[in-house]
Protein backbone atom coordinates (compact mmCIF):
# COMPACT_ATOMS: atom_id res chain seq x y z
CA UNK A 1 0.00 0.00 0.00
CA UNK A 2 1.63 3.39 -0.85
CA UNK A 3 1.94 6.42 1.48
CA UNK A 4 -1.79 8.20 1.36
CA UNK A 5 -1.17 11.37 -0.41
CA UNK A 6 -3.36 12.76 2.32
CA UNK A 7 -0.49 13.01 4.25
CA UNK A 8 2.63 14.25 2.67
CA UNK A 9 4.52 14.74 5.62
CA UNK A 10 4.36 10.64 7.49
CA UNK A 11 7.43 8.97 7.66
CA UNK A 12 6.70 5.65 8.19
CA UNK A 13 9.84 3.91 9.31
CA UNK A 14 11.29 1.00 7.04
CA UNK A 15 9.49 -2.42 7.69
CA UNK A 16 12.01 -5.14 10.19
CA UNK A 17 13.08 -8.95 8.86
CA UNK A 18 13.08 -11.75 10.69
CA UNK A 19 16.31 -11.90 12.06
CA UNK A 20 16.93 -8.00 12.61
CA UNK A 21 18.24 -6.46 15.79
CA UNK A 22 16.33 -4.82 17.92
CA UNK A 23 17.51 -2.71 20.71
CA UNK A 24 16.77 -2.31 24.16
CA UNK A 25 17.26 1.16 25.15
CA UNK A 26 17.32 3.25 28.30
CA UNK A 27 15.20 6.47 27.06
CA UNK A 28 14.27 8.29 30.37
CA UNK A 29 14.08 6.34 33.68
CA UNK A 30 16.72 4.11 35.38
CA UNK A 31 16.22 0.30 35.75
CA UNK A 32 15.73 -0.84 39.43
CA UNK A 33 16.50 -4.21 40.43
CA UNK A 34 13.49 -5.41 40.77
CA UNK A 35 12.74 -4.98 37.60
CA UNK A 36 15.27 -6.37 35.61
CA UNK A 37 13.85 -9.93 35.03
CA UNK A 38 11.37 -7.65 32.82
CA UNK A 39 13.73 -7.04 30.53
CA UNK A 40 14.97 -10.47 30.44
CA UNK A 41 11.65 -11.63 29.64
CA UNK A 42 11.32 -8.85 26.89
CA UNK A 43 14.18 -9.84 25.32
CA UNK A 44 12.42 -13.74 24.90
CA UNK A 45 9.71 -12.38 24.13
CA UNK A 46 11.02 -10.48 21.08
CA UNK A 47 13.54 -13.72 20.07
CA UNK A 48 10.47 -15.18 19.86
CA UNK A 49 8.51 -13.22 17.30
CA UNK A 50 11.62 -13.34 15.34
CA UNK A 51 14.12 -11.00 16.34
CA UNK A 52 17.63 -10.24 17.93
CA UNK A 53 18.02 -8.29 20.48
CA UNK A 54 20.38 -5.81 21.77
CA UNK A 55 20.96 -4.26 25.44
CA UNK A 56 22.17 -0.49 24.72
CA UNK A 57 24.76 0.46 27.21
CA UNK A 58 22.92 2.72 29.62
CA UNK A 59 20.12 -0.50 30.36
CA UNK A 60 21.79 -1.29 33.95
CA UNK A 61 20.45 -2.05 37.28
CA UNK A 62 20.36 1.02 39.53
CA UNK A 63 22.45 3.17 37.25
CA UNK A 64 20.53 6.02 37.29
CA UNK A 65 21.39 10.21 37.44
CA UNK A 66 18.50 11.95 39.99
CA UNK A 67 15.48 10.39 38.32
CA UNK A 68 16.47 9.53 34.72
CA UNK A 69 18.99 6.04 33.88
CA UNK A 70 21.69 9.03 33.07
CA UNK A 71 21.85 12.47 32.02
CA UNK A 72 19.94 13.86 28.83
CA UNK A 73 23.29 14.00 27.12
CA UNK A 74 24.18 11.04 27.47
CA UNK A 75 20.82 9.65 26.74
CA UNK A 76 20.82 11.37 23.63
CA UNK A 77 24.28 10.03 22.72
CA UNK A 78 23.10 6.59 23.10
CA UNK A 79 19.37 7.42 21.00
CA UNK A 80 21.71 9.16 18.41
CA UNK A 81 24.26 6.41 18.26
CA UNK A 82 21.20 3.53 17.46
CA UNK A 83 19.53 6.01 15.06
CA UNK A 84 23.04 5.74 13.04
CA UNK A 85 23.84 2.71 13.25
CA UNK A 86 22.90 0.79 10.47
CA UNK A 87 22.33 -2.41 11.95
CA UNK A 88 20.17 -1.59 14.34
CA UNK A 89 16.31 -1.64 12.98
CA UNK A 90 14.22 -1.24 15.73
CA UNK A 91 14.58 0.94 19.11
CA UNK A 92 12.10 -0.21 22.40
CA UNK A 93 12.60 1.80 24.94
CA UNK A 94 12.97 0.30 28.82
CA UNK A 95 10.62 2.42 30.92
CA UNK A 96 9.23 5.26 31.21
CA UNK A 97 10.00 8.15 33.34
CA UNK A 98 10.26 11.83 33.17
CA UNK A 99 13.54 12.26 30.99
CA UNK A 100 12.26 13.19 27.73
CA UNK A 101 12.11 16.54 27.71
CA UNK A 102 15.72 17.61 28.61
CA UNK A 103 17.03 15.95 25.48
CA UNK A 104 14.60 16.77 22.78
CA UNK A 105 17.24 19.27 21.27
CA UNK A 106 19.88 16.77 20.56
CA UNK A 107 18.25 14.03 18.88
CA UNK A 108 19.72 13.92 14.97
CA UNK A 109 16.34 14.57 13.19
CA UNK A 110 19.07 13.66 9.60
CA UNK A 111 19.72 10.63 11.14
CA UNK A 112 16.03 9.91 11.85
CA UNK A 113 15.50 11.30 7.82
CA UNK A 114 18.30 9.25 6.57
CA UNK A 115 16.97 5.54 8.31
CA UNK A 116 13.51 5.94 10.15
CA UNK A 117 13.09 3.02 12.84
CA UNK A 118 10.26 1.70 14.43
CA UNK A 119 10.66 3.14 17.95
CA UNK A 120 8.19 1.52 20.52
CA UNK A 121 7.38 2.86 24.26
CA UNK A 122 4.35 4.98 25.91
CA UNK A 123 3.93 7.31 28.81
CA UNK A 124 7.19 9.72 28.72
CA UNK A 125 8.18 8.24 25.16
CA UNK A 126 4.91 9.27 24.08
CA UNK A 127 6.45 12.76 23.99
CA UNK A 128 9.32 11.56 22.03
CA UNK A 129 7.10 10.27 19.53
CA UNK A 130 5.19 13.16 19.24
CA UNK A 131 8.64 15.73 18.74
CA UNK A 132 9.81 13.30 16.66
CA UNK A 133 6.71 13.13 14.31
CA UNK A 134 6.28 17.02 14.66
CA UNK A 135 9.71 17.46 13.19
CA UNK A 136 10.13 14.55 10.88
CA UNK A 137 6.56 12.91 10.40
CA UNK A 138 8.15 10.14 11.95
CA UNK A 139 5.14 6.88 12.58
CA UNK A 140 6.01 6.75 15.86
CA UNK A 141 4.68 3.66 17.74
CA UNK A 142 3.06 4.50 21.15
CA UNK A 143 3.71 0.84 22.39
CA UNK A 144 4.50 -1.80 24.96
CA UNK A 145 8.35 -1.19 26.33
CA UNK A 146 10.56 -3.80 28.43
CA UNK A 147 8.81 -2.63 32.04
CA UNK A 148 5.78 -3.54 32.40
CA UNK A 149 4.59 -3.94 29.09
CA UNK A 150 6.22 -6.96 27.33
CA UNK A 151 8.04 -8.01 30.56
CA UNK A 152 5.11 -7.87 32.87
CA UNK A 153 1.53 -7.11 31.67
CA UNK A 154 2.52 -9.38 28.36
CA UNK A 155 2.89 -12.28 31.33
CA UNK A 156 -0.33 -11.78 33.27
CA UNK A 157 -2.40 -11.79 29.81
CA UNK A 158 -4.18 -15.46 28.93
CA UNK A 159 -2.21 -16.93 27.17
CA UNK A 160 -4.62 -16.77 23.88
CA UNK A 161 -4.31 -12.81 24.65
CA UNK A 162 -0.45 -13.07 24.29
CA UNK A 163 -0.44 -14.57 20.87
CA UNK A 164 -2.61 -12.44 19.47
CA UNK A 165 -0.57 -9.57 20.84
CA UNK A 166 2.77 -11.34 19.20
CA UNK A 167 1.18 -11.51 16.02
CA UNK A 168 -0.17 -7.58 16.30
CA UNK A 169 3.22 -6.32 16.81
CA UNK A 170 4.84 -8.56 14.50
CA UNK A 171 2.34 -7.58 11.93
CA UNK A 172 2.89 -3.49 12.47
CA UNK A 173 6.62 -3.95 12.54
CA UNK A 174 7.15 -6.22 9.34
CA UNK A 175 4.14 -5.86 7.05
CA UNK A 176 3.43 -3.45 4.39
CA UNK A 177 -0.63 -4.19 4.52
CA UNK A 178 -2.95 -2.65 6.78
CA UNK A 179 -3.52 -4.95 10.04
CA UNK A 180 -7.47 -4.07 10.30
CA UNK A 181 -9.71 -4.00 13.13
CA UNK A 182 -7.64 -4.08 16.99
CA UNK A 183 -8.56 -6.86 19.50
CA UNK A 184 -9.98 -5.69 22.52
CA UNK A 185 -8.59 -6.87 25.46
CA UNK A 186 -10.78 -5.04 27.78
CA UNK A 187 -14.47 -4.12 27.74
CA UNK A 188 -14.45 -1.10 24.98
CA UNK A 189 -17.14 1.52 26.17
CA UNK A 190 -18.55 3.87 23.89
CA UNK A 191 -19.60 7.34 25.68
CA UNK A 192 -20.66 8.83 22.44
CA UNK A 193 -22.00 6.72 19.18
CA UNK A 194 -20.58 7.72 15.95
CA UNK A 195 -17.69 7.36 13.29
CA UNK A 196 -14.56 8.93 12.45
CA UNK A 197 -11.99 8.11 10.06
CA UNK A 198 -8.40 10.18 10.27
CA UNK A 199 -4.87 9.83 11.38
CA UNK A 200 -4.30 8.33 15.15
CA UNK A 201 -2.72 11.24 16.94
CA UNK A 202 -1.89 11.02 20.70
CA UNK A 203 -0.02 10.65 24.06
CA UNK A 204 -0.18 11.07 27.58
CA UNK A 205 -2.53 13.92 28.01
CA UNK A 206 -0.25 15.38 29.89
CA UNK A 207 2.88 15.54 27.21
CA UNK A 208 0.18 16.26 24.66
CA UNK A 209 -0.61 19.52 26.70
CA UNK A 210 3.33 20.37 28.05
CA UNK A 211 4.67 19.88 24.10
CA UNK A 212 2.22 22.06 22.38
CA UNK A 213 4.58 24.71 24.80
CA UNK A 214 7.43 24.39 23.03
CA UNK A 215 8.66 24.67 19.84
CA UNK A 216 8.16 20.93 18.93
CA UNK A 217 4.71 21.19 19.00
CA UNK A 218 2.49 19.60 16.35
CA UNK A 219 1.12 22.27 13.91
CA UNK A 220 -2.36 22.21 14.35
CA UNK A 221 -2.87 21.34 10.64
CA UNK A 222 -1.36 18.01 11.73
CA UNK A 223 -5.01 17.45 14.30
CA UNK A 224 -7.17 18.47 11.32
CA UNK A 225 -9.68 15.52 10.91
CA UNK A 226 -7.50 13.69 13.58
CA UNK A 227 -8.75 10.61 15.84
CA UNK A 228 -7.19 11.47 19.12
CA UNK A 229 -6.18 8.91 21.48
CA UNK A 230 -4.64 10.10 25.24
CA UNK A 231 -4.54 8.15 28.72
CA UNK A 232 -3.33 9.41 32.14
CA UNK A 233 -1.61 7.95 35.17
CA UNK A 234 -2.07 9.61 38.82
CA UNK A 235 -2.76 13.26 39.77
CA UNK A 236 -6.00 14.23 40.28
CA UNK A 237 -9.61 14.09 37.73
CA UNK A 238 -8.93 18.04 38.24
CA UNK A 239 -5.41 17.59 36.42
CA UNK A 240 -6.85 16.08 33.36
CA UNK A 241 -9.54 18.59 33.15
CA UNK A 242 -6.70 20.97 32.79
CA UNK A 243 -4.71 19.43 30.26
CA UNK A 244 -8.45 18.78 28.45
CA UNK A 245 -9.12 22.32 28.59
CA UNK A 246 -5.56 23.42 27.53
CA UNK A 247 -6.29 21.25 24.69
CA UNK A 248 -9.56 23.06 23.82
CA UNK A 249 -7.99 26.40 24.31
CA UNK A 250 -5.09 25.89 21.43
CA UNK A 251 -7.48 24.98 19.14
CA UNK A 252 -6.98 20.88 19.02
CA UNK A 253 -10.71 19.88 20.18
CA UNK A 254 -12.11 22.35 17.38
CA UNK A 255 -10.08 19.92 14.78
CA UNK A 256 -10.69 16.05 15.25
CA UNK A 257 -13.14 13.88 14.38
CA UNK A 258 -13.14 11.40 16.99
CA UNK A 259 -11.68 10.67 20.52
CA UNK A 260 -9.93 7.26 22.40
CA UNK A 261 -9.56 7.64 25.66
CA UNK A 262 -7.27 5.03 27.75
CA UNK A 263 -7.89 2.88 30.65
CA UNK A 264 -7.14 5.38 33.13
CA UNK A 265 -4.92 4.45 36.17
CA UNK A 266 -4.04 5.94 39.88
CA UNK A 267 -6.49 9.02 38.82
CA UNK A 268 -7.72 10.53 42.06
CA UNK A 269 -11.07 11.37 42.15
CA UNK A 270 -12.06 8.65 40.35
CA UNK A 271 -13.59 6.49 43.11
CA UNK A 272 -16.97 4.77 42.89
CA UNK A 273 -19.53 7.02 43.59
CA UNK A 274 -17.55 10.19 43.19
CA UNK A 275 -17.93 12.95 41.50
CA UNK A 276 -17.16 14.50 38.32
CA UNK A 277 -16.90 10.59 36.56
CA UNK A 278 -14.37 10.56 33.93
CA UNK A 279 -17.14 11.00 31.41
CA UNK A 280 -18.89 14.23 33.03
CA UNK A 281 -15.16 15.45 33.13
CA UNK A 282 -14.54 15.05 29.31
CA UNK A 283 -17.91 15.96 28.11
CA UNK A 284 -17.86 18.78 30.54
CA UNK A 285 -14.45 19.98 28.15
CA UNK A 286 -16.26 18.78 24.95
CA UNK A 287 -18.87 21.21 25.59
CA UNK A 288 -21.28 20.63 21.90
CA UNK A 289 -18.64 19.20 20.03
CA UNK A 290 -20.55 16.53 18.62
CA UNK A 291 -17.58 13.71 17.56
CA UNK A 292 -17.82 10.04 18.85
CA UNK A 293 -16.12 9.15 21.77
CA UNK A 294 -14.82 5.16 22.32
CA UNK A 295 -13.23 4.67 26.32
CA UNK A 296 -11.68 2.19 28.21
CA UNK A 297 -9.30 1.18 25.09
CA UNK A 298 -6.27 -0.83 25.57
CA UNK A 299 -4.00 2.01 25.92
CA UNK A 300 -1.54 3.19 28.19
CA UNK A 301 -0.58 2.10 31.67
CA UNK A 302 -3.33 -0.17 32.79
CA UNK A 303 -2.36 -3.33 31.26
CA UNK A 304 -0.74 -4.58 27.55
CA UNK A 305 -0.65 -1.62 24.92
CA UNK A 306 -2.33 -1.54 21.50
CA UNK A 307 -0.04 -0.01 19.29
CA UNK A 308 -1.14 3.36 18.34
CA UNK A 309 1.24 4.33 15.30
CA UNK A 310 1.27 7.94 15.38
CA UNK A 311 0.08 9.80 11.95
CA UNK A 312 -1.59 6.30 10.72
CA UNK A 313 -5.47 6.85 8.86
CA UNK A 314 -7.38 4.58 11.58
CA UNK A 315 -11.58 4.04 11.26
CA UNK A 316 -13.25 4.84 14.62
CA UNK A 317 -16.48 3.35 15.23
CA UNK A 318 -17.57 4.60 18.40
CA UNK A 319 -20.98 2.92 18.34
CA UNK A 320 -19.84 -0.60 17.37
CA UNK A 321 -16.82 0.01 19.61
CA UNK A 322 -14.35 -0.76 16.90
CA UNK A 323 -10.68 0.93 16.08
CA UNK A 324 -9.77 -0.44 12.17
CA UNK A 325 -5.94 0.55 11.03
CA UNK A 326 -6.24 1.68 7.42
CA UNK A 327 -2.62 1.99 6.59
CA UNK A 328 0.98 -0.05 6.79
CA UNK A 329 2.51 1.47 9.96
CA UNK A 330 5.83 0.58 7.91
CA UNK A 331 7.34 1.08 4.30
CA UNK A 332 9.53 -1.25 2.55
CA UNK A 333 13.24 -0.23 2.60
CA UNK A 334 14.22 1.11 -0.45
Amino acid sequence: MTVSPTTPHLLRPHALKPGDLVALAALSGPLPEQYAPNVDTTHTVLERMGFRVHRSPLVQVDRNRWWSAAAPTEIADQLNTLLRDPDVRAIIAVDGGQTVFGYLDLIDLDAVRADPKPILGYSDLSLLHLALHARTGLVGFHADMAVPGFGHHWQNAPAADQARLETLYRHLLTSTEPFGPLPAFSTWECWRPGTAEGPLIGAVVNRIALVQATSFALPLDRFNDAILFWEEIGGHTSHVWSYLQVLRHAGILDRISGMIIGVPRDIAGLEPGTSPTLPELVFDVLGDRDIPVLANVDIGHAGPNLPMPLGIRAALDATSRTLTLLEPAVQTVP
